[in-house]
């Protein structure tokens, strides 16, 4: 059986000052860091005595997405059951709110929050006046006062680009989904356009006509644009196409199969997020594949680390992405 010298060891600090951290000692002052090295020592050697974590109560969970929106990307949902998941395992008590209810519906005695989604500059302001202490994940609406953690869409889409300019393609396509900008209602370019546009044309490669978008990054979407770029493209249209995200990729392989078009012999494909459908599409798609796991399991620690910690810089963290490479490239 473990002790808490072969804590202290393997953490790497004193037993006393282990021995004071696993028994929850508030009269201790140590970084976060040191406290997190000493509960994963304490984790990997099965350690019993006493090694929960302090808990942090009164966090809220902004989930500002529709029950549709969920249901047409698998994405958020994996996202809000793994916050849910590294909320119990640090002791963090959740209270999820969604966007249906209005951001009025937060309590004011809310000390924290995570927060995955759109928000408009009232409901940014509403947190600002509630809370200093939050995180978003996906996005960084407030980078000035508000950590953030996210997968690096710039990084992606350039190193997707330099992929299929290796393989030889010269003619780019790009499909993809918008951008609905809360305080104007109105839809603008995805960051994913905004870098594909700027990266092709910074090499000599980008063609408008090989652009489509629309609002939205369910399958239909992409069933629907590709079929729109194959009937006024024709013969014209791209040998390749990065696209936004792995639903809209799985309803342009659709359309591309139902016009006989074939994979990746005329049309490769490359898309974002390896959800669990990727592999048993025809063809298997070739996608970055978004650790989300880590993207919540960093933001739940961001957020300790500004209550635990009282740390009072911010934070904007990115999280690498893995090419998973399959028959549609």
């Amino acid at each position: 059986m473990a002790t808490i010298k072969d804590v202290a060891k393997l953490a790497g600090f004193s037993i006393t000052t282990v021995s004071r951290v696993l028994n929850n000692d508030t009269s201790l002052s140590v970084s976060y860091e040191t406290k997190e090295k000493i509960f994963q020592a304490a984790d990997k050697l099965n350690y019993r005595k006493q090694t929960v974590r302090p808990q942090v109560k009164n966090i809220a969970f902004l989930y500002w997405l529709t029950d549709k929106e969920e249901l047409e990307d698998v994405y958020f949902k994996t996202i809000r059951l793994e916050v849910e998941k590294y909320a119990k395992k640090y002791n963090v008590d959740l209270q999820i709110f969604k966007i249906g209810q209005g951001i009025n519906v937060l309590p004011k005695d809310i000390e924290g929050f995570i927060a995955v989604g759109s928000f408009s500059s009232k409901e940014l302001d509403y947190l600002k006046n509630i809370t200093p202490f939050g995180v978003f994940i996906d996005s960084s609406p407030a980078p000035d006062i508000y950590d953030s953690v996210r997968p690096d869409l710039n990084y992606i889409t350039e190193n997707a680009i330099n992929y299929l300019i290796e393989k030889g393609h010269t003619n780019i396509g790009f499909i993809g989904g918008t951008y609905h900008n809360p305080d104007t209602g109105l839809e603008e370019m995805d960051i994913r356009e905004i870098k594909f546009r700027s990266y092709l044309k910074e090499k000599n490669l980008l063609n408008e006509d090989f652009i489509f978008v629309h609002r939205g990054f369910q399958v239909e979407n992409g069933y629907n644009l590709m079929k729109t770029a194959i009937n006024k493209l024709g013969d014209k249209l791209p040998t390749a196409f990065f696209i936004a995200a792995d639903p809209i990729a799985v309803g342009s392989l659709q359309a591309l199969n139902e016009y006989g078009i074939p994979i990746p012999n005329r049309v490769s494909v490359i898309s974002i997020n390896n959800i669990s459908i990727a592999k048993y599409v025809s063809p298997p798609l070739t996608t970055y594949h978004i650790e989300i796991k880590e993207l919540c399991k960093t933001a739940i620690e961001l957020l300790l680390e500004q209550k635990l910690n009282k740390r009072k810089f911010v934070k904007t963290v990115y999280i690498g992405s893995e090419l998973v490479v399959r028959k549609s490239t």
